[in-house]
């Protein structure tokens, strides 16, 4: 089982960038596929990002295109994603995930299996 740890959360004003981390311990995430996804105060947890495993294809919610970057290092067993242009619409608490199953990509939440605490990104008007 992996072990999922966000950081670079924090209080941006609006128009502001992050950039968030998620580093994983437990196992090597070079063959899976990685997402991102957050929860807004009395939302539902959405789709933010995903990419496929050897860095390849990437995707993103509507909301967050031309805005948002995901990336990974599979030296350093790290996921990333970088955040421009921030909205006081995007304040939520981000969320790095992971499949448990190799090779499968998913952009539901119920397809990952691994979550780890989020990282709270907070943007002021």
């Amino acid at each position: 089982q992996v072990q999922l740890v966000e950081s670079g959360g924090g209080l941006v004003q609006a128009g502001g960038s992050l950039r968030l981390s998620c580093l994983a311990s437990g196992r090597t995430i070079s063959n899976y596929a990685m997402g991102w996804f957050r929860r807004a105060p009395v939302k539902e947890r959405e789709f933010v990002a995903a990419i496929i495993c050897s860095g390849g294809s990437t995707y993103y919610a509507d909301s967050v295109k031309g805005r948002f970057s995901i990336s990974r290092d599979d030296v350093k067993n790290t996921l990333y994603l970088q955040i421009h242009n921030l909205r006081p619409e995007d304040t939520a608490v981000y969320y790095c995930a992971a499949p448990d199953a190799t090779f499968v990509f998913t952009t539901t939440t119920e397809g990952y299996d691994n979550w780890g605490r989020g990282t709270q990104v907070t943007v002021s008007s």
